[in-house]
């Protein structure tokens, strides 16, 4: 059966979205006070933003794969749906197939991943100093 993440996981990838998004927009503010402050902030929003980025892969690539498995275009475009309901569903069903949107998150999340790791060893070769 094909089901969605419960309410509380997806509430939870949210508001890592949330939290990542604030932690980075507080950083010009803390800039003026801590160093020690924007460290965590930078620390706290890249993994809120890896944690969300990974999430929404995840999501538009299974809706992806479903798309295709199921071969749901070709079931709109062949339904005795009509009008604008089926155009609004083979819009739906074809954008979320085409949509770039999946490899954005991807990339942001990669690259969020690798910033991760190597602001990590730099700390641990600062720290070990």
């Amino acid at each position: 059966m094909i089901k969605p993440h419960k309410k509380s996981t997806r509430l939870f990838f949210f508001i890592a979205g949330i939290i990542a998004t604030i932690a980075y927009r507080v950083i010009i503010f803390l800039n003026l006070y801590s160093p020690f402050l924007v460290k965590v902030a930078w620390y706290i929003g890249t993994v809120g933003f890896i944690l969300y980025f990974g999430h929404r892969y995840d999501i538009a690539m299974k809706r992806a794969n479903l798309i295709k498995k199921y071969d749901l275009v070709k079931i709109i475009d062949n339904s005795s749906v009509g009008g604008e309901a089926k155009q609004a569903l083979h819009y739906l069903v074809q954008t979320t197939l085409t949509s770039k949107s999946r490899w954005n998150s991807a990339v942001i999340f990669l690259l969020t991943l690798v910033a991760f790791i190597v602001a990590v060893i730099l700390d641990v070769l600062i720290i070990s100093q």
